[in-house]
């Protein structure tokens, strides 16, 4: 029988709490036993096992990958494991809504993401440029998903079979569930309850939430009786009345926020403060006669939990549909075991801790070294394990000392402006972790390839040792972003002089192990607070350093990040304060240039740069200069390069006034244009671009 959810007004104590996961136990614990097939693809593949019908229908942008760094292969792995049947549309043709149809009618639902990424970071770059590839298709090829994917794929599941349940999830329905700043249209957008019309958006890391919702959906409960469920938002119509009292907080309404910086603060720092599942209160939106409801996050999973999850019997492959094609987001994490997820960083400019959560989640020992076992009797393994980690390397089994502490705390870092005294930073389980790695058979190398977080890896030499000698290839990822102290500031991150500290150990450790291996440093451009004068800070401290970072990033605002609030508004939320912010193009350009002012094609952008902001003195051939007096070859070719293509755009038909391309260029300057796969020139040269983080191949989201 059906049970009686609360009413939505209900007090938050009366959240539904789902019990422990209710999966079997580990199975990747015994190395050489033959994997189920993957989940089906298709109506065929479905008859093939006997099947009339699902229960569930997971629809996907990314090429379905059985892999737990995939949000579809772990979420489709757990709800097999818990008794239901269920299929995945991978990167349906979202043209008609046929191909919602192919597996008949869910029984239960159609469970909704764009991928492991934001759609929009998937299509665009930083100059909102069309991306050359996709990382998470076959072959890397574009025009698999459309713009906002989200809101076509649940479009399509409701024309498809009106009346079955949709849940929408994953990164780009987590970060959009209340209004938000869009970058691409540089505008404020509702909620994506409103433009998808799903029926319950999970958010966050999702697996006690999905599992809960297919137990409640299966046992003939309504997906209207769901919304007592923590970890999920949902939407009230114009005759339902929104929830109120001390455990609801009301944001402003979306009228308000269009026009008002000040609104749009007030509801961001609402927002953050708000994401601890352990104080966390529920966030109501009004947006006209309608709202939105946001619950208090899932919590946390223990670490048997976790065990079960990454325990579980995956393929650890592409679907053999693919064939003999390519999916790169899965060769950079194929070989790669993750540890642990969450991060207490709290970034401003990084979705991680907004989408996994600032509290670690952290496997056992037991149950990382069993998947390496597994790992190591598999076909194509040849020995090294590419990366031991998470969102960051050395966050492994650190958590609050006082956990009565931390469930009332309800700070955004751990380590910003300082580390905590309460945080444990302990690095003992990680080295114990890390040895007994390297000591599985089959295993000759354990890599390290996820940025390690310096002002804690500081505190532990023999960590630092430990990594020198046994786990870095050569180079070792860390992230210090910027050197200019209120940029730092912004960000959430540790000084400069943190950075030189940790390269200067990381180096003498390296030295007392024979070996010569560097730090690769990651910074970002054009970030909030950062404009020319603060990047020439950054150039200067890279030519008297001697780095030349050949990987960096500009910066994107994503949505629900507190920078891209900053972008948004001009003002940082936490503290009201006015922040510097770069957004015309230009300024983007030279700001990225002046990163790399030692590329020779970068002279004239630096050179402008240098003396628009008086500092002439940095143009020359002294020790601390950062270009020559005249421009190299490189320099002269590029700006020729450029004058010819500007002069053939200007004579081409598509410049002349009224011409059909002009309206194109028109229309797409106004925003109103997406993403428009397979149109004529969609591979354009140019059009690669920085990433953010977050952006990249796993661990993935669910």
């Amino acid at each position: 029988m059906p049970t009686t959810a609360p009413h939505c007004d209900a007090p938050l104590r009366s959240l539904a709490l789902p019990l422990p996961l209710a999966l079997p136990p580990a199975c990747n614990s015994l190395p050489g036993q033959p994997s189920p097939p993957p989940l089906p693809m298709s109506r065929a593949e479905m008859e093939a096992r006997g099947w009339d019908a699902v229960d569930v229908v997971l629809v996907t942008g990314d090429a379905y990958v059985d892999h737990p760094s995939f949000a579809n292969g772990l979420i489709g792995r757990l709800l097999e494991a818990a008794g239901w049947r269920v299929a995945v549309l991978a990167q349906p043709d979202w043209n008609s809504c046929e191909p919602w149809r192919e597996f008949g009618r869910p029984r239960l639902f159609f469970g909704i993401s764009a991928g492991n990424m934001d759609s929009m970071i998937n299509h665009y770059t930083a100059n909102r440029k069309v991306r050359n590839d996709d990382a998470y298709s076959p072959d890397g090829r574009i025009g698999r998903r459309p713009d906002r994917a989200t809101l076509a794929y649940c479009q399509r599941s409701r024309e498809a079979f009106p009346g079955v349940p949709v849940v929408a999830g994953g990164v780009e329905a987590s970060l959009r569930r209340l209004a938000h700043y869009d970058y691409w249209s540089d505008t404020v957008r509702r909620s994506i309850l409103l433009d998808s019309k799903a029926d319950l958006v999970v958010f966050g890391m999702g697996e006690r939430t999905v599992l809960e919702v297919a137990r409640r959906l299966g046992a003939g409960e309504t997906v209207r009786d769901l919304r007592d469920l923590r970890g999920v938002a949902y939407r009230l119509g114009a005759s339902e009345a929104p929830p109120s009292g001390a455990d609801t907080l009301e944001l402003p309404d979306f009228e308000a926020l269009a026009g008002d910086p000040i609104a749009f603060c007030t509801m961001t720092r609402i927002a953050h403060l708000e994401t601890n599942p352990h104080n966390a209160r529920r966030l109501v939106q009004r947006y006209g006669r309608e709202s939105i409801v946001v619950n208090p996050p899932a919590l946390p999973l223990e670490q048997g939990e976790m065990d079960r999850v990454y325990g579980l019997p995956f393929t650890r492959l592409p679907h053999p549909s693919y064939g003999n094609a390519r999916i790169p987001a899965f060769e950079v994490v194929q070989h790669s075991v993750q540890i642990m997820r969450g991060c207490f960083g709290g970034c401003t400019f990084c979705s991680i801790t907004a989408h996994e959560g600032r509290i670690i989640q952290s496997r056992s020992q037991e149950s990382v070294l069993s998947e390496i076992r597994l790992l190591a009797t598999q076909p194509g393994f040849k020995g090294t394990v590419s990366d031991i980690g998470g969102p960051t390397a050395n966050m492994y089994q650190m958590r609050c000392t006082r956990p009565e502490v931390e469930a009332k705390c309800r700070r955004l870092s751990c380590v910003h402006p300082t580390v905590c005294k309460l945080l444990g930073t302990d690095h003992g389980p990680l080295r114990s972790l890390m040895r007994e790695a390297r000591d599985v058979p089959g295993v000759k190398r354990v890599l390290v390839a996820s940025g390690v977080r310096m002002d804690l890896a500081r505190r532990d030499p023999a960590y630092l040792e430990e990594l020198a000698s046994h786990h870095v290839g050569g180079h070792l990822k860390v992230a210090p972003e910027h050197v200019n102290a209120e940029v730092l500031d912004l960000m959430k991150k540790p000084g400069a002089d943190d950075f030189v500290k940790f390269d200067e150990a990381f180096r003498e450790a390296s030295r007392r192990v024979g070996k010569k291996q560097y730090t690769v440093p990651y910074f970002i451009a054009s970030h909030p607070g950062s404009d020319i004068a603060e990047m020439i800070e950054l150039a200067v401290f890279l030519k008297q350093n001697g780095y030349k970072p050949d990987q960096v990033q500009d910066f994107i605002p994503s949505p629900f990040d507190i920078a891209a609030c900053m972008y948004h508004t001009g003002l940082d939320p936490m503290t009201g304060k006015p922040v510097k912010v770069a957004k015309g193009m230009r300024n983007r350009r030279t700001q990225r240039a002046l990163l790399q002012f030692f590329k020779p094609e970068n002279w004239f952008e630096v050179k402008q740069a240098l003396e628009e902001a008086g500092r002439r003195d940095l143009i020359g051939s002294g020790c601390d200069c950062l270009i020559p007096a005249s421009p190299p070859r490189e320099a002269l070719e590029r700006r020729r390069r450029d004058a010819n293509r500007a002069f053939e755009e200007q004579t081409s038909g598509d410049h002349i006034r009224g011409g059909p391309a002009a309206g194109k260029r028109e229309q797409r300057s106004r925003g109103s244009v997406g993403y428009r796969p397979r149109r004529p020139g969609e591979h354009r040269p140019g059009s690669s671009g920085g990433k953010r983080r977050g952006d990249r191949p796993g661990p993935a989201p669910s």
